[in-house]
């Protein structure tokens, strides 16, 4: 488990060559019958400067998966900087076939690099400070991969168990699944680390060629088809 603990805090800051970080150059049904808030078209994901809007103080988010779906109640007072990030993240559409690429039964499901390059290659450097930690890394809670300091950018990680010794490493949880749990537990574990350490995916491969590099050789990583705000 050292190795996985490891892997998260680097992942996360070397944008996607490490396992829970990002990365630096180199889970009762829910409640499907509520209209999700409109989610813009035509988002410019290219330009993340533009998608700074300040978050609710609550606010739920529905990621419907290749398993069923999660719903997350999120709560800014947990930490602002990343509860922002994910609100704009989900409003203007990112979280569309992404995949599940390193899940870790008995860890976490970690999760937010594109399926596309181009964008992976702008995000990366799309870096917001971090919060300190208020919320601990319970099972269920969602929390952003960091690499360092200030590193934090769209990779994100749900605690498939309560992962309290995160919280002295500066991972700082912002909110959690309230439906779904069961379907959490259910995405596909079959690859588990990523390597080099591992036989799962490569997160700098994942960065540089995106989905056609996983839908290839992980045939059976679980995904997020669609991801929206309820109101």
């Amino acid at each position: 488990m050292k190795k996985s603990f490891l892997a998260l805090f680097l992942g996360a800051g070397l944008g996607a060559l490490s396992t829970f970080a990002q990365d630096k150059p180199a889970a009762p049904p829910p409640a499907a019958k509520e209209a999700p808030a409109a989610a813009p078209a035509t988002a410019d994901l290219t330009n993340p400067s533009k998608l700074t809007e300040t978050a609710p103080e609550s606010y739920k988010v529905r990621f419907d998966t290749t398993k069923g779906a999660i719903v997350l109640e999120i709560t800014r007072a947990n930490a602002p900087q990343g509860a922002d990030r994910f609100f704009n993240l989900v409003k203007a559409g990112y979280f569309t076939d992404i995949a599940f690429f390193r899940v870790i039964p008995g860890f976490m499901a970690q999760f937010g690099i594109h399926g596309d390059p181009k964008l992976n290659a702008i995000w990366r450097n799309a870096r917001i400070t971090d919060d300190p930690v208020k919320s601990s890394n319970a099972r269920g809670a969602i929390t952003f991969a960091t690499s360092g300091p200030n590193s934090r950018t769209t990779q994100l990680f749900i605690n498939l168990v309560d992962n309290a010794r995160l919280d002295g490493m500066g991972f700082a949880s912002f909110g959690k699944v309230v439906e779904g749990l069961d379907v959490l537990d259910k995405l596909n574990g079959e690859y588990g680390e990523g390597a080099p350490s591992g036989n799962g995916p490569f997160q700098g491969k994942v960065q540089t060629e995106g989905n056609a590099y996983l839908k290839k050789d992980f045939p059976n990583l679980d995904y997020i088809k669609s991801a929206t705000v309820l109101p």
